[in-house]
């Protein structure tokens, strides 16, 4: 049997765990909740054209694709046995094959300001953090695409634990897809923006990420969050930066932090490897659709980042590249070597950028109260990491 999924799925989009990895899924029995493991594949780690190939190999006719993927995405159905406009073979044939779960909510806190973080347990007992924010119109989902990280940036809590694993296609799509079910239930803002700044280095997940950028942003059967509101960061994977400009359509964002080799090298060690020179030349050839700009990240620390001098050798050096300044007042946390810059400095860096045309914003953390901090909460729960 799997051989013979393996065949009609085989091709570049696969799932690196496609086949071998157990999912957990929970099904509704009375009021309670069952939780069972099962090998079968979930039917989000699959693109358009797998799901396609699945069914040519068992004769179905190809508009069942669309029908499939309708149930999964708009009509949030989880139940394959609920699909009622798909003949009762084809029904059973999914359910044999495929699960449709749900990612298990192992804590939720809401922060004073409306931020809610959720930490999802994963198939294999593993957790990720995502999280809710209120905007004035409408919710951001902040999502995770590693169960922790690889790349050791000094001020990141995630960092501290290394990297565990890649998240899967499904697993990037699912903190999407439950969260928007959510939000529709109760009523209120809608889900509108996604940005890839949870746990992880998105470009370090480069596949799984953008086979779930397919389905998050496709408008005609899967969640239809529009990719001109989708952001993903990068710490500055150098490599990976073109083929997500050639891949997608999405926002770019570079977490930057310094605008010197010896500070930046202190605070995050990809640095080392892909020097600014690099990361800026990467930026200068990123093919930025019409009227976007590159995020630039810089998380303001003090006596570490927040000079005058520290905000001139940021002008100068992102002068050639169309560019927007997010400034970022650093999330101190238990155990940090870091602490927030002062607000009058803060405030004095903002009006030095803006006075040389920069667009520039200062984002105020949200959930501080909660420690909406990436791997605030994990770290809580594993404390080894």
């Amino acid at each position: 049997m799997e051989k013979e999924i393996a065949r009609a799925l085989a091709g570049p989009c696969m799932t690196e765990h496609l086949l071998t990895t157990p999912v957990r899924q929970t099904t509704p029995r009375g009021s309670h909740i069952m939780t069972t493991i099962s090998s079968k594949i979930d039917i989000k780690d699959l693109s358009r054209r797998q799901l396609t190939d699945w069914l040519t190999t068992r004769g179905r006719r190809l508009f069942r694709t669309d029908q499939i993927l309708r149930w999964v995405y708009l009509r949030q159905t989880d139940r394959f046995e609920e699909m009622t406009n798909l003949g009762k073979p084809l029904r059973s044939d999914l359910e044999a094959t495929f699960v449709n779960p749900r990612l298990e909510i192992e804590n939720e806190v809401t922060s004073r300001d409306g931020s809610r973080k959720l930490l999802f347990r994963l198939h294999d007992g593993l957790h990720i953090e995502t999280v809710i924010i209120p905007e004035k119109d409408h919710f951001t989902l902040c999502i995770s695409s590693q169960v922790g990280c690889s790349q050791g940036c000094r001020f990141c809590m995630t960092a501290r634990g290394g990297l565990v694993r890649n998240l899967s296609t499904g697993e990037i799509i699912s903190q999407v897809r439950d969260v928007q079910q959510r939000v529709n239930l109760e009523g209120g803002m809608p889900l509108t923006n996604i940005v890839f700044m949870g746990m992880g280095e998105p470009l370090a997940n480069y596949q799984n990420v953008v086979h779930a950028l397919d389905m998050i942003s496709d408008g005609d059967f899967g969640l239809k969050i529009s990719s001109r509101r989708v952001t993903v960061s990068t710490a500055g994977l150098v490599p990976k930066m073109a083929d997500l400009g050639r891949d997608t359509r999405v926002n770019l964002a570079v977490s930057l932090n310094a605008a010197d080799d010896d500070t930046r090298s202190r605070l995050m060690p990809i640095n080392r490897k892909y020097p600014i020179a690099d990361l800026m030349a990467a930026c200068r050839r990123y093919p930025l659709p019409p009227r976007r700009k590159i995020t630039f990240e810089y998380i303001l620390m003090k006596g570490i980042n927040d000079s005058m001098a520290d905000a001139r050798r940021l002008i100068k050096l992102l002068r050639p590249i169309k560019s927007k300044i997010n400034l970022i007042p650093f999330n101190e946390h238990p155990g940090s070597d870091f602490q927030r810059s002062d607000p009058s400095r803060i405030s004095r860096f903002q009006e030095f950028l803006a006075d040389h045309h920069y667009t520039v914003i200062v984002r105020h953390s949200k959930g501080q109260d909660i420690g909406a901090a990436c791997g605030q909460l994990r770290a809580k729960l594993e404390p080894d990491g």
